[in-house]
């Protein structure tokens, strides 16, 4: 059995198993291991002003060539400092709100990499009218990078490169054509590694959900193997938790994310991701102010750096390149790494550039508890109520007193708190804990258990899961609650969009999981126990 094989076990039982994940800060710590450079790149995308009439493909180009010239600048710059791998956000090359029409002139059909061998930088004649496809394998190769960008697909119904589906149960659409919303991936010599067509569309009209799902990985020699998803995929099993289960622990993640407080802005679930599935994200977001695009980040459990934009009139909206050492989590690359070591090899297409540090992904001993255990009876009083917070109904139960404990429920979910909180300047800030168990269902449909402790944005009830970005009341807490399924996903966001790593994050067997973290450097605007019931949705 091949350690990536042990690990998918490993990963999969995590949620059910006792694990610990101590405070590291922002820095790796740890025992020394390989590394690499990673980067990605959040995208001031340059629009379409008229996105739903149709383009020629030359017009369509000429827009297109403009983002690429931006890409093709933070390719060398991030090259400059090191990079091994670049990661660009949805939509970044086309934009977005086309209509199925409109975008043709956008498309180009992208090979399936698992049934033909290509590089369009070298080989550009072997494929009509796949400009784009050749500029970003050039741009591989002329910086040495693993590069992954987002681009429209377009492919014939029925796929030819999956003859084995029967037609009769995969009608073609009505215009005769898939054409899907794409990620690529490049080698460093601009060869076309892996093609992943987007699983859970997002209201994308010029999009078809694929007819078959893909699961798509990628390796690399100097860090071993990758997974792919985008966006929306994030909140669903396919094909995110379906990597978990193959052991994939390092993970691409473009994305044209909308940001939405309380409970899911961008930099907040992929941080939420991180912690929660035991795993490196590299998330690259759009920036565009006027659609509360901005939050992207290199994460993995034990590290990150990220970036969340804040507009302020008058000044220029722009994109951010971030650049980060971090370690190797893929445990076959690792073993044969070691491997080689112990035989006396030195160096290789395999070995990664430098040395870093791998951290203490999921390991070490909890911190000695701070709070005695909590009460999972709740009490009754005037200071709980029923509330939207994100379009689901929360029961909450308001933070009264400096120091306290509270539970509130909602059907089978209890959440429990402990609480010190530590108001800054006499501010009287109003706190709820909050508890859904249930189906979302507003701008898609999921089943969610969530713990949330928020600010509310004003003084009285009808404020609490409002959205909020400032808070000045340092909280000091333990946050737990047991839950129906393994999948629990825990964030920290301080104000000014500041995400915070807990302390401390255990769970149970049982379902228990607990998040507790104290002498917060900013004021709490959300503490949350995210939970998605995937079997229910």
């Amino acid at each position: 059995m091949s350690l990536r094989v042990l690990l998918a076990v490993v990963v999969a039982v995590l949620y059910l198993s006792p694990v610990t994940l101590n405070r590291a800060g922002d820095r790796t710590v740890g025992t020394p291991g390989p590394s690499y450079v990673a980067a990605v790149y959040e995208h001031r995308v340059i629009l379409n002003p008229e996105p739903h009439v149709p383009l020629s493909r030359a017009a369509a180009l000429e827009h297109m060539m403009r983002n690429l010239k931006v890409y093709e600048e933070q390719a060398a710059r991030a090259a400059e400092q090191g990079a091994q791998i670049i990661v660009f956000p949805e939509d970044g090359i086309h934009g977005f709100n086309f209509s199925r029409l409109s975008i043709s002139g956008y498309l180009e059909t992208i090979p399936d990499p698992l049934t033909e061998d290509w590089n369009p930088c070298t080989q550009p004649d072997k494929h009509n009218h796949t400009e784009v496809l050749q500029s970003l394998s050039c741009m591989a190769q002329r910086h040495q990078l693993y590069l992954v960008a987002n681009m429209p697909d377009l492919q014939p119904c029925p796929l030819t490169s999956h003859p084995y589906l029967d037609p009769s149960h995969l009608p073609c659409p009505p215009d005769g054509r898939w054409q899907f919303n794409t990620d690529v991936v490049f080698r460093s010599d601009g060869s076309l590694a892996a093609r992943y067509h987007k699983q859970n569309l997002f209201f994308e009209k010029e999009f078809d959900t694929p007819p078959r799902l893909e699961v798509v990985t990628f390796d690399t020699p100097f860090a071993g193997r990758f997974g792919v998803f985008t966006c929306f995929d994030i909140l669903f099993h396919d094909p995110t938790v379906r990597l978990l289960e193959k052991g994939i622990r390092q993970m691409i993640f473009p994305t044209a994310w909308m940001n939405v407080l309380p409970l899911l802005t961008a930099v907040q679930i992929q941080r939420a991701v991180s912690l929660g599935a035991n795993v490196t994200l590299l998330a690259a977001n759009l920036r565009h102010d006027s659609k509360a695009m901005t939050g992207s980040g290199i994460f993995t459990p034990s590290t990150s750096i990220y970036h969340h934009a804040f507009h302020h009139p008058g000044e220029p909206e722009e994109g951010k390149l971030l650049v980060l050492r971090i370690p190797v989590l893929d445990s076959d690359w690792l073993a044969t790494q070691k491997q080689a070591k112990r035989q006396g090899e030195t160096g290789g297409k395999g070995e990664a550039k430098g040395q870093g540090e791998t951290g203490g992904e999921g390991e070490g001993e909890p911190l000695s508890a701070a709070f005695p255990s909590l009460s999972p009876t709740p009490s009754p009083s005037p200071s709980r109520f029923n509330a939207s917070m994100m379009g689901d109904l929360f029961f909450f139960a308001l933070l009264l007193d400096s120091e306290g404990q509270l539970t509130v429920c909602d059907g089978p979910l209890c959440c429990h708190l402990q609480y010190r909180r530590s108001p800054q300047g006499g501010n009287t800030e109003l706190y709820a804990l909050g508890a859904f168990a249930g189906n979302h269902t507003v701008a898609g449909r999921f089943a969610l258990q969530v713990c949330a402790l928020v600010r509310c944005s004003g003084s009285e009830v009808s404020s609490c899961g409002k959205a909020v970005e400032e808070a000045e009341s340092r909280m000091d807490f333990q946050l737990e609650g047991k839950f129906g399924t393994r999948y629990v996903y825990p964030s920290m966001l301080g104000s000014g969009m500041v995400v915070d790593r807990p302390d401390r994050i255990e769970k149970t067997t049982d379902g228990r999981v607990t998040m507790e973290h104290s002498g917060m450097t900013a004021g709490l605007v959300t503490a949350c126990l995210y939970g998605r019931v995937y079997d229910q949705d």
